[in-house]
């Protein structure tokens, strides 16, 4: 029998899964070793061959219009009603956004600062209550 070819949303989240556990540290980008929420991002499109571009040129609160500037360039900017597993969601938890972080199937998969490293937990209403925009890979439905 023939073995059924993995989706592309699939393939994202198990690259994005394989990054958890792994440590919080500002501009991290090592697998296992340290990374934020930019970079489990820029690893996980890197790997899977949908990005070639990596910036360390931020601030532990990133400046929201050039992250937004950033995520359009490199990637496709929909609807957040529209977001699917393997989307990445751009977080406020003030008023500007400064967080990133993939949509799955059971919940929000990132980097997170406050538990100090990967994590996959339950998109709840106030995380929804957060989001301020949606962007998918370029070449991905």
């Amino acid at each position: 029998m023939a073995k059924k070819k993995q989706n592309v949303r699939d393939e994202i989240l198990a690259e994005a899964r394989s990054w958890l556990g792994t440590p919080f540290h500002h501009q991290g980008r090592l697998l296992g070793v340290g990374v934020d929420c930019v970079g489990v991002v820029i690893g996980v499109g890197k790997t899977l061959g949908f990005i070639n571009f990596d910036t360390t040129s931020y601030a532990r609160s990133p400046n929201a219009d050039e992250m937004r500037k950033v995520l359009r360039q490199h990637m496709v900017e929909i609807l957040i009603k529209d977001a699917k597993p393997g989307d990445v969601l751009l977080f406020a938890f003030d008023r500007e956004p400064q967080h990133v972080g993939f949509l799955t199937d059971t919940g929000l998969l990132h980097a997170y600062a406050q538990v100090r490293k990967c994590v996959e937990h339950s998109y709840d209403a106030t995380w929804q209550s957060r989001v301020r925009g949606a962007y998918r890979f370029k070449g991905v439905e």
